[in-house]
């Protein structure tokens, strides 16, 4: 089907905050392995994982990476040179009139990637409808060659006025830069689309990366390879795809020259991950929520993953097609503290993997995790299969020792208490961002839990939003992992054409444009091997003549009255003989990847014994300040479909699962935990 079909065994590897999730097939059953991960450099936890398992020459890695997000919210990116028309320099800065909070008068905006002395503007002009109004001369093009080498920039973003209608000045600025040798971004090829400043933002991000993520996939690359060495030379030559932000998989070659479609790429393994295990269990609607070391990923899905057009990553728009998933500073590694006014607060700083929680070893400052252990909903001889002992002792010394700095009368597990209940109200928000917020009532949903932390904490949340099921997925810890694993290979094409229609877009015009876009996408994926068939989704952003947003729609059917009853749904009113107009095509080509050609037996390796799952230990668990003894179960004790009753822990390698008093729970054939709230 594609050419990772030549290799041996296929990995893959999510890259988080605080550890490194490794999830393969081996003998048909699905293995993990969780290490800690290296902020430092990415690739050295990934070649410890692949000695670790043996993977040894021709492995197949699929990756999803933090890297790109990492220099974007840290601000490490490259020195970028922005060439624009003329007059359009400061696009970048004066951006859009909205304001994040209006009666803020000492809000400062975010700054540009772009400093001010890196613009160059060029003479020359497209107009709306692609015709050249002023034309692109070599003198000008030498010029601007000339400002752009002596800026000493690392990288270089071409961004020109309706370029998206007409990009052959952009190809001319490209040709006349190219042999400057430093990384090239082209707006009309990563995003031929209106909006100047979304596209300028967009392309001037994939600059800022391109430099950072050559380098680490050429490490990579090399780490891998390396994981082979000694060997037989006979075996094929390794191969590395990356997850990207739409929730499909690429060549790691495309990766590097568009890393902007990557920002996301480790949430979007989650979510996929998420539906996938849910629709297993008979679940087509879920809200998805991913808490691991350092933060928490949110979603909502209904029927199918479905990418939105436009977003924005540490305050930076990004056009580029990615899965609405919505994160907030929130974590096992969050640390916990008092602001000035004596109140508890809870992130979004983390203690990640260096120095981690108190109870790893090597913090200082009390986390959620910490908190979760102090009242007992964590067994410190359980965390990681018994391979990583929490130390509670030094947890309670330390914990102690910091709140009587603070001059807190708080005992600990009052204070434990409350950093879990802190912690639950800023996921809780993020949750009503996703659902309420979109205009979906949280209780015609699934709450699919996963992460590190995940099952710690979804009992709670769903309790809070009155959602029915809690689904807790096989090794929920690596679930982002998962996903990566069965995702599709993924190509996303778009280009504005702003059409005006009453009744239906022009059928014969619409199809030929998108044929074109199907022409680009065979194009890409031949160039990069894949073998099969693509299967082709095509959608329209649709809008009300006037309005200054879109709505995106499948293309086929009656796309007006989908459009209007979407509105409805959305916004609570529609204008019913209103003229639309047709402002984007969107194509997603994908070659489908067979769950059977990964050979995974029915459901993940469990060891559970028939007969009734018995708990392995009774401990003391502290719920809304009440001490319970409480059931620890090992999830592979649990036995398909016997239903049991919280309190609970139940424990396992890559996560912990707590079920307060008086729920009930049981495992179901797909071997998803499904925990009934109401």
């Amino acid at each position: 089907m594609s050419g990772w079909q030549r290799a041996t065994l296929r990995v893959a590897i999510d890259t988080g905050g605080t550890f490194t999730d490794c999830v393969w097939v081996e003998g048909g059953r699905l293995r993990t392995l969780k290490v800690f991960s290296t902020p430092d450099d990415p690739s050295r936890a990934i070649a410890e994982v692949l000695n670790k398992i043996g993977a040894g020459a021709g492995v197949t890695l699929l990756h999803g990476t933090t890297v790109g997000t990492n220099a974007l919210l840290q601000r490490k990116g490259a020195r970028v040179a922005l060439i624009t028309t003329s007059g359009f320099e400061d696009v970048i800065e004066i951006g859009r009139q909205a304001r994040p909070r209006l009666y803020d008068f000492f809000f400062d905006r975010i700054p540009p990637l772009v400093a001010r002395d890196m613009r160059f503007g060029v003479k020359e002009r497209v107009d709306a409808a692609g015709q050249v109004v002023e034309r692109l001369d070599d003198a000008e093009l030498a010029r601007v060659r000339a400002l752009a080498s002596a800026a000493q920039a690392e990288a270089i973003a071409i961004s020109l006025l309706f370029s998206f209608a007409n990009p052959m000045h952009e190809a001319q600025v490209a040709a006349a830069v190219a042999d400057l040798g430093k990384p090239v971004s082209v707006s009309h090829q990563i995003l031929p689309e209106f909006r100047e400043y979304e596209r300028t933002s967009t392309v001037v991000v994939n600059a800022y990366l391109q430099p950072l993520m050559q380098s680490y996939m050429e490490r990579l690359a090399e780490r891998v390879e390396q994981s082979g060495s000694g060997r037989r030379r006979t075996r094929p030559k390794s191969r590395i795809f990356v997850m990207q932000s739409s929730g499909g998989i690429t060549a790691l070659e495309s990766a590097a020259r568009e890393p902007v479609r990557t920002v996301l790429s480790g949430p979007a393994g989650g979510l996929v991950g998420a539906a996938a295990s849910a629709a297993r269990s008979g679940f087509a609607k879920i809200l998805s929520f991913d808490m691991g070391g350092t933060s928490t990923d949110v979603a909502a899905v209904e029927d199918e993953v479905r990418a939105g057009g436009q977003s924005e990553v540490a305050g930076i728009p990004v056009g580029v097609p990615m899965l609405d998933i919505h994160t907030v500073g929130a974590g096992g590694g969050s640390l916990a503290r008092f602001d000035a006014g004596g109140l508890l607060r809870v992130g979004p700083e983390s203690a990640g993997a260096d120095p981690g929680p108190i109870c790893y070893g090597r913090g200082t400052q009390p986390t959620v995790t910490d908190a979760n252990l102090l009242i007992g909903r964590l067994r410190p001889d359980r965390f990681l299969g018994g391979e990583f002992t929490l130390d509670i002792e030094r947890a309670r010394r330390i914990t102690s020792q910091w709140l009587k700095k603070q001059g807190s009368r708080l005992t600990l597990e009052q204070f434990s208490e409350g950093v879990v209940r802190v912690v639950n109200a800023n996921m809780e928000r993020a949750l009503r961002v996703v659902s309420v917020e979109r205009g979906y009532d949280p209780r015609d949903f699934a709450l699919v839990a996963f992460g590190g932390a995940g099952g710690l904490h979804a009992c709670a949340l769903a309790e809070a939003l009155s959602i029915p099921t809690v689904i807790i997925p096989a090794q929920p810890g690596a679930l982002s992992a998962f996903g990566i694993l069965v995702s599709d290979v993924v190509k996303d094409f778009s280009r504005t054409l702003l059409w005006r229609f009453s009744s239906r877009p022009r059928a014969a015009e619409l199809e030929k444009e998108f044929r074109k876009l199907e022409t680009a996408a065979r194009k890409q994926f031949a160039e990069e091997l894949w073998r099969g068939a693509p299967r082709y989704e095509r959608s329209l952003d649709l809008r009300y003549r006037g309005q200054g947003y879109e709505i995106n729609v499948p293309s086929a059917g009656d796309v007006v009255a989908r459009f209007h009853d979407e509105h409805q749904r959305r916004y609570g009113y529609h204008h019913a003989g209103r003229e639309i107009e047709l402002v984007t095509l969107r194509l997603r080509a994908k070659i489908k990847i067979k769950m059977e050609k990964l050979r995974i037996r029915q459901g993940f390796e469990r060891a559970g014994r028939p007969g009734k799952a018995l708990p392995v230990e009774r401990a003391k668990a502290i719920f809304q300040g009440k001490n319970f003894v409480t059931a620890v179960y090992e999830r592979n004790d649990l036995v398909p479909r016997q239903s049991l009753r919280g309190p609970a822990v139940i424990t396992e390698y890559s996560a912990t699962t707590v079920i307060p008093p008086g729920k009930r729970f049981q495992i179901d054939d797909a071997e998803n935990l499904l925990i009934t709230i109401k």
